[in-house]
């Protein structure tokens, strides 16, 4: 049994509108899906991906302005990496950072990788990271103005911060059976383990980093909820479900989402994974070239689409 890699991964934002212009306008994502937090349907619920809205791409955001801005710590899911093509494609992105006056932190080695970390306008933690050219699934937006050659292709992957990372590993590599590719110690003198599902690499690996001190996160604005995982299909997470029954991790059970079902379970008090189907995907109730145009509820929700639009605020 092997997980096939990232599916999404759904942070916090506190401003729409905000959120939405620095997704796609700054780092040149696709808003593929305007709709609402199924379980809160007075909150957003948008997702950013390359063109087809393909599994391994989607950045998504609850809108939760009641919240109060993300408390970093550790037991969280700390960064999220996205790819890109080359040394030159991390060039360009320290060029439109600055031209944008978001504020970097310059290319460096993380895991034996080029990468640019940086935050969102409300202190999401990003990186992008040079994928080597390996093979991506997925089509890049071409409805920004980023040089298609470097786009961001997808997820290269997430990094937890945990506070006792061999009990990380052994559920990692035990439970979900992701292999352990690199271990190392940080110029900070925290260990760092690289696992990676299904022969790892782009969009294939979970970074694990042992942060003992500095307390625990509180999730906030601009931190991450959940960080989803792919399965082919209902027969496959249906097949995870019961092994993850057989070592006593609760779960959600299927939780039919209409643009793919999922299964929610618990890694640690503050770390929440989902196991996420590839399908039906986005085109489900939209054309392709009409992704995001206008708020898309599942079936369930169409009869009270009213009630929700009115206590919705357009995103400007």
């Amino acid at each position: 049994m092997q997980l096939h890699g990232l599916h999404h991964v759904t942070a916090v934002t506190g401003n729409p509108g905000l959120n939405h212009d620095f997704y796609t306008r700054v780092l040149g994502l696709r808003l593929v899906k305007k709709t609402v937090n199924q379980d809160d349907t007075s909150a957003y619920h948008l997702f950013y991906a390359d063109k087809l809205g393909s599994p391994g791409t989607d950045m998504t955001f609850f809108d939760w302005s009641m919240l109060g801005a993300n408390r970093r710590g550790t037991d969280s899911i700390a960064t999220t990496q996205f790819r890109v093509n080359g040394a030159a494609a991390l060039n360009y992105w320290v060029g439109r950072l600055m031209a944008e006056n978001v504020q970097h932190e310059g290319i460096s080695t993380w895991a034996g990788r080029a990468a640019l970390r940086f935050d969102d306008p409300e202190g999401q933690r990003l990186m992008l990271v040079d994928d080597g050219g390996a093979p991506y699934e997925g089509e890049v937006w071409d409805g920004a103005d980023v040089p298609l050659d470097h786009a961001i292709r997808g997820f290269y992957g997430v990094v937890l911060h945990v506070p006792n990372l061999d009990r990380m590993a052994i559920l990692l590599t035990q439970v979900l059976n992701f292999a352990e590719l690199r271990r190392e110690t940080l110029p900070t003198g925290e260990a760092l383990i690289v696992f990676g599902m299904d022969g790892g690499g782009p969009g294939r690996e979970v970074h694990v980093v042992e942060v003992r001190s500095g307390g625990r996160a509180n999730l906030g604005r601009g931190g991450v909820h959940h960080v989803a995982f792919r399965v082919t299909d209902d027969a496959e997470q249906a097949a995870w479900e019961q092994r993850l029954a057989r070592v006593g991790l609760p779960t959600s059970g299927q939780i039919d989402r209409f643009y793919f079902k999922s299964l929610y379970f618990r890694v640690s008090e503050g770390i929440l994974f989902e196991l996420a189907t590839d399908g039906p995907g986005f085109a489900a109730d939209e054309s392709l070239e009409t992704l995001g145009e206008r708020l898309a509820l599942p079936p369930f929700l169409e009869p009270h689409r009213a009630q929700i639009e009115a206590g919705l605020k357009p995103i400007e």
